[in-house]
């Protein structure tokens, strides 16, 4: 009979060999490679089948080999480098951009521990007492590669289109990082082993008994990703490319591993943190123990995350882009205060359970109780009516008192100059065609 495999342990991570080590980093790094690959096709086709068109069905079989494609002509293309950008920085800045967000997965879990070649080895590359801090600092270390990508390319486009991503990457990490406290007061600890393994013995995940900070955390996800609804530092309508408009050949495409490997980690701190992390769903270890462990963790660990880039993918093919303004206002005047007074709940609810020797249930009964008063409380808030002298001036055809700046009704915008010397040529032309009729 084979020998039982000890649980995780922060301790072990030291004493791995090296060899051990080498192998756990190149499956990783491979494992990013790969999915980005993969998102990319899988992305165009699910949205192509979304709005009834076709997607990529030439290369490999009903097109699946088309990222492969891309992949391999992305850095033969010309590259090109604007006269007046910093030249230094301008290079620096894609792997500032595409770097941190593969140390970001150093610490995830991706399954428990099992037996390679003799040594007992946790599917995970590392972990730290303070590992959740680390994927922050990591994602922090991603906004300086972007503002610098739009500053040194000495193009207002991508300047604007820098600072947008600069303003949107802060403000959604404050709100992520505030839905991380409440899983931190939960669990009592910071390591993503010892928060997945607190979620094994408690039975339930975080994302159904701490659900606020499960939907803060995937709305701030989307914001720090800078995708769809919240891809204003890329709105080609406004700002053609955003930050990456100078960029072509290599250096685009590390732009792009970027965004996609930055949404595999986010999904993967998602399962982590609030999802169970790699194992079973559905009281399937109860059923079928041997179908939570060992490698079966990887099995779980990627349905799961495929089951959150699908989320992101919908989104994308479903929701339309915000305004800037509506953007930033959601993020600092909607989600961080309700994160506070969400942390503030959970709080509470702990001290008084620690205080009381309550059980885990008993806690869940009091967190949800809180949250069905307040939600009574906000929809039986007494919302501002109009009053008589608001309501006589929308009848009169008044101008709208908004936060968003709207050009009055009456404004008369002169032509162009290009229209008006089009016009001038127009009535040259046809004053000589009329003249030479006449002789």
């Amino acid at each position: 009979m084979a020998d039982p495999v000890p649980p995780i342990s922060i301790d072990q991570f030291g004493s791995e060999p090296i060899w051990i080590v080498l192998i756990k980093v190149v499956a990783v790094f491979a494992f990013l490679m790969v999915m980005t690959i993969f998102m990319i096709t899988f992305e165009r086709k699910l949205i192509a089948r979304m709005q009834f068109r076709l997607g990529p069905n030439r290369h490999g079989p009903n097109g699946w080999f088309q990222s492969i494609a891309d992949a391999i002509k992305l850095p033969f293309k010309e590259e090109v480098i604007p006269a007046m950008a910093d030249k230094f920085v301008f290079a620096l800045a894609p792997v500032l951009a595409a770097f941190p967000s593969f140390l970001a997965l150093a610490v995830t879990p991706f399954g428990g521990t099992v037996n390679m070649f003799g040594y007992h080895v946790a599917l995970q590359l590392t972990d730290l007492p303070v590992a959740v801090l680390w994927v922050l600092v990591c994602s922090s270390i991603g906004v300086y590669g972007v503002v610098l990508a739009g500053w040194s390319s000495n193009s207002t486009y991508s300047l604007l289109g820098g600072l947008r991503s600069a303003a949107q990457m802060i403000s959604y990490e404050v709100a992520m990082g505030l839905s991380f406290v409440a899983v931190f007061l939960y669990a009592g600890t910071l390591s993503t082993s010892g928060i997945v393994d607190a979620q094994a013995k408690g039975g339930w995940w975080y994302a159904i008994i701490l659900l606020p900070s499960f939907v803060i955390y995937v709305i701030s996800a989307v914001g720090e990703t800078n995708r769809i609804p919240f891809d204003l530092p890329e709105a080609e309508g406004e700002l053609v490319g955003g930050y990456h408009t100078e960029y072509t050949s290599l250096k685009f495409g590390m732009f792009f591993l970027a965004e996609y490997v930055n949404m595999v980690g986010v999904s993967s701190l998602a399962i982590t943190l609030f999802l169970g992390g790699w194992h079973a769903p559905f009281g399937i270890a109860t059923l079928w123990p041997f179908l939570d462990t060992g490698y079966w963790g990887l099995l779980w660990y990627f349905a799961k995350l495929m089951a959150f880039m699908f989320f992101f993918v919908w989104l994308r093919g479903t929701l339309p882009r915000l305004r800037y303004d509506q953007l930033m206002r959601l993020g600092w005047k909607v989600l961080v205060p309700i994160n506070l007074a969400w942390i503030l709940v959970v709080s509470g609810v702990q001290t008084f359970a620690l205080a009381s020797h309550t059980t885990p249930q008993q806690r869940l009964i009091y967190i949800g109780v809180v949250v069905v008063v307040v939600i009574i409380a906000v929809l039986l808030w007494p919302s501002k009516k109009e009053t008589p002298a608001e309501a006589e001036s929308l009848e009169a055809g008044a101008p709208v008192k908004t936060n968003y700046p709207i050009p009055p009704m009456d404004l008369v915008v002169p032509p162009s100059p290009r229209l008006a010397r089009t016009a001038v040529t127009a009535a040259a032309t046809t004053a000589e065609t009329t003249e030479a009729g006449k002789a």
